[in-house]
């Protein structure tokens, strides 16, 4: 079967896991793209209808080996009618767990056949200057290998006459999943004298953590430390810098900096 119509749906707050399916795009080769970004706060509230004619490729970071619960949420709103998926996670070189096996299930569960995946690197959320965890990753080798992969996608589907034919993809996890172990109540921290009220983080923060009032103010207990606001500052004005994830920080700096490399299932 020929691709005509390919969707990129992706949750991904510093932009990372979008880079890896839009390395796989590039392989793909679609004559027409649609994108369904999941990741402004909005999106919670919206419904997307996909279509039949495509192969769509879902994207996620990964988050404590788990999928990001708004990520669930909102990919909830998506109703496949069979097509064809490729399921993407991108993870801070620790490890993806059982989040490549729940994104799976979840595009099963929504109508979707996904026969293909992959696990690709990204730099992680936590990473600084002084402790840097999977820096500048994924960079020009992983995208190269996300546009190979995405050939050779391409290259399976046109070996499939019909999808009933192609059993959903294996990938590693277990089931039922780990329970998630992303702390709570834990919100980067903001230098007031460094802030110039832009708002470009409120913008961002895709659970509308930061008030709109202020946005010297983040709320912990809403904050799902994707830490986009601190990436993106352009004043650097806001900071990870709780003293678990200075601990964590420091524990993935020492255990886990040999690179990874991507993991891909077809």
């Amino acid at each position: 079967m020929d691709i005509d119509l390919m969707t990129l749906v992706y949750f991904s707050p510093t932009r990372t896991t979008r880079r890896i399916v839009e390395g796989v795009a590039m392989g793909l080769r679609a004559p027409e793209v649609q994108i369904i970004d999941l990741t402004p706060a909005e999106a919670a509230r919206q419904t997307f209808p996909a279509n039949p004619r495509g192969l769509t490729v879902i994207g996620s970071p990964v988050y404590a080996g788990r999928i990001p619960a708004d990520m669930v949420a909102r990919f909830r709103n998506i109703k496949g009618c069979g097509e064809a998926a490729v399921v993407l996670v991108t993870y801070g070189n620790r490890a993806y767990e059982d989040a490549l096996l729940e994104l799976r299930d979840l595009a099963l569960n929504a109508g979707f056949q996904p026969i293909a995946a992959g696990a690709f690197i990204g730099e992680h959320s936590y990473s600084q200057e002084t402790t840097p965890i999977a820096l500048g990753r994924p960079d020009l080798a992983d995208i190269e290998e996300a546009a190979a992969f995405g050939e050779r996608v391409r290259e399976k589907l046109r070996r499939i006459s019909s999808l009933g034919l192609a059993p959903p993809i294996q990938v590693p996890g277990n089931f039922p999943y780990k329970e998630s172990g992303l702390a709570s109540g834990i919100a980067p921290a903001t230098d007031a004298a460094r802030c110039n009220g832009c708002g470009e983080c409120i913008a961002l923060c895709p659970v509308g953590a930061i008030s709109a009032d202020d946005p010297c103010q983040v709320h912990p207990d809403t904050c799902i430390r994707c830490c986009a606001c601190v990436k993106f500052c352009p004043t650097g004005a806001k900071a990870m810098d709780h003293a678990k994830i200075n601990q964590f920080r420091e524990y993935l700096t020492l255990n886990h900096k040999a690179p990874k490399k991507p993991e891909i299932y077809l």
